[in-house]
């Protein structure tokens, strides 16, 4: 009977470390705040200030929940470094640091700059469950989130081209969308 227990040892030691991986693996990105239709969020414009900001291609993603074709968006093979901001508030929203070839045609990333840059909202359109990614300080609509990206945090923010200004390093943060 003692023999036993010593060949469970090292699966035991290994559950254990799997589990412990699992719970810490994401400390350094930590996942976005959850946000929903109640969700007040700082920037507010009315819609005829919205379309005078953006362009007919932002306003359409940003703040219609519309999604650019895929491959056709100019951040999609696009690997410079530096920062990608949100074309509605400005804020910085993901660095180049976490950018990845996902080979859907959307650029995408495993995390944002950080947790409180954006929101998830759960999206139940088109019959599916997903998250969809908004800035969080005015709640336009980036692209989704989904399960299937690579380590360290197995996310793939799924986002549109049109709904980013993106800034080399160095380079001075954006004053206005269009």
């Amino acid at each position: 009977m003692k023999r036993t227990h010593i060949h469970l040892l090292p699966l035991l030691l290994i559950f254990i470390a799997s589990f412990s991986f699992a719970q810490t693996k994401n400390k350094k990105y930590p996942d976005p705040p959850v946000g929903d239709s109640k969700t007040v969020y700082p920037m507010k414009l009315t819609d005829a200030e919205w379309k005078e900001k953006l362009t007919t291609a932002q306003y359409y993603i940003l703040r219609q929940q519309g999604t650019e074709r895929s491959f056709s968006g100019k951040y999609d093979h696009f690997y410079e470094k530096g920062t990608y901001y949100s074309a509605a508030s400005l804020q910085p929203v993901f660095s180049s640091e976490t950018k990845f070839n996902s080979g859907t045609g959307w650029p995408s990333f495993y995390a944002p700059i950080t947790p409180d840059a954006v929101r998830l909202v759960k999206d139940n359109s088109y019959g599916m469950e997903r998250w969809e990614v908004v800035d969080s300080k005015s709640g336009s609509h980036l692209g989704h989130v989904f399960d299937d990206g690579p380590a360290p945090t197995g996310k793939r923010y799924c986002l549109n081209s049109d709904a980013l200004i993106f800034v080399p390093e160095g380079g001075k943060p954006p004053t206005k969308s269009k």
